[in-house]
């Protein structure tokens, strides 16, 4: 199965990685957290964000972007919304690494200028100053998981109280 690995650095808002927890649990992505972080990981507002979805989560912390990249050895995609290139315009490879920056600052404009062939915006209105940081990664996975047409995910579902094709 392919790996895709999300990755969050230094991530404030507890509701936020949770929800992020919850997309990765769903979607079998690998969470990578980098501190430091705004809150504490038992903050039962995480644990609400994610429900019951933490089993499922493989999940891995660092400590700091230096201990993150001598860890890992990508290839990384930066999402931000100052880059030149769309988060469609590019393949991304299996075992890649979709990396996101905090809630009010993104990531070091250093770390970006020093790559910018593989820093990527999802496109909005120029009035609008980013998306929320769970919708955007739900974005890049999912984009991600689209060009690898969703391998091991379910592509269908079933109703409860009826069946798809009966007649009515």
């Amino acid at each position: 199965m392919a790996t895709l690995n999300v990755v969050l650095v230094e991530p404030e808002i507890p509701q936020n990685t949770g929800n992020i927890a919850r997309t990765c649990a769903a979607t079998g992505a690998r969470l990578h957290l980098v501190g430091p972080m705004g809150f504490t990981i038992d903050d039962r507002k995480l644990k609400r964000a994610g429900l019951d979805y933490w089993h499922f989560l493989d999940i891995t912390y660092y400590d700091s972007t230096e201990e993150f990249f001598t860890k890992n050895s990508g290839p990384y995609y930066y999402f931000t919304t100052k880059a030149l290139h769309t988060h469609t315009q590019v393949s991304y490879p299996d075992g890649c690494f979709l990396v996101f920056g905090k809630e009010t600052k993104g990531l070091p404009e250093a770390l970006l200028h020093d790559h910018p062939e593989h820093c990527v915006r999802i496109p909005m209105l120029g009035k609008a100053r980013s998306l929320n940081l769970s919708n955007a990664v739900a974005v890049g996975v999912y984009e991600a998981l689209r060009q690898w047409e969703y391998p091991a995910l379910q592509s269908y579902g079933q109703l409860t109280q009826y069946r798809w094709g009966e007649d009515r």
